[in-house]
């Protein structure tokens, strides 16, 4: 019998490769990822640059297709969906934050937010937007381009953006890599706050050993490989 949605992981990873071309040939940049991650969970995945962080991340979002292996998320197999059917998984229950905060320019912060909803035909797109910036502390910025933003109000913007829809998943790489270290930590706090609120997964890529340390779990990669931390149990956070 299947599980229930709410016990089923939210990550689920079977033999995933990715290669992809290039004119010295084949480079394989995942290889053999098995990983699973429960409901409800925060881990951090880190590793050297090149080690493949990014595109497991872009994986699990549906942004990269696997070139071998299952992809398990919010309890659908992502290899039935085309990109009409990823785009819609996204929008109700992925929230993804990216280092560079990835706004439209010539929307104002409140169109930005309200974007994934309206993808949706959801009818209450911009008041429930307006909620979500209120709650990252930016009602008085509601009318305000990212232009006129700065680097830490533009995050905040992108973490309202990902979780307004309140999403089974966040997915966060590099958040506070163009942020200074006051800004950047009170995002995190800001996220981590958003998170347990929703009780949402969280899976955050970092070169943050500090950061990395604030998740229940460091899954560590190199070379296309998890190297530790792939066990599908929880980790107490040290």
């Amino acid at each position: 019998m299947d599980q229930p949605l709410k016990q089923r992981p939210a990550i689920e990873l079977e033999g995933v490769h990715v290669t992809l071309p290039s004119r010295a040939g084949a480079v394989a940049i995942l290889r053999g990822i098995d990983l699973s991650v429960p409901s409800g969970d925060a881990v951090a995945v880190v590793g050297p640059s090149g080690s493949g962080k990014s595109t497991l991340l872009m994986v699990i979002a549906g942004l990269e297709r696997a070139t071998d292996g299952k992809v398990t998320v919010v309890g659908t197999d992502l290899g039935t969906l085309d990109e009409d059917g990823l785009a819609r998984l996204r929008a109700a229950n992925i929230g993804i934050v990216f280092q560079s905060f990835h706004l439209v320019p010539t929307m104002t912060a409140i169109e930005n937010v309200a974007l994934p909803m309206e993808f949706l035909d959801q009818d209450d797109a911009f008041s429930v937007a307006r909620s979500a910036l209120a709650d990252v502390g930016l009602s008085h910025r509601e009318t305000h381009f990212p232009g006129q933003l700065s680097g830490g109000e533009q995050q905040r913007v992108a973490i309202a953006r990902a979780l307004a829809t309140k999403p089974a998943l966040i997915l966060a790489d590099e958040p506070t890599g163009n942020l200074d270290l006051a800004t950047g930590a009170a995002v995190m706090d800001l996220l981590f706050t958003l998170k347990e609120r929703t009780a949402a997964t969280l899976l955050l890529i970092t070169h943050d050993s500090n950061l990395a340390k604030r998740c229940g779990r460091i899954v560590s990669l190199a070379d296309g490989r998890i190297v530790s931390g792939g066990a599908k149990r929880r980790v107490a956070a040290s």
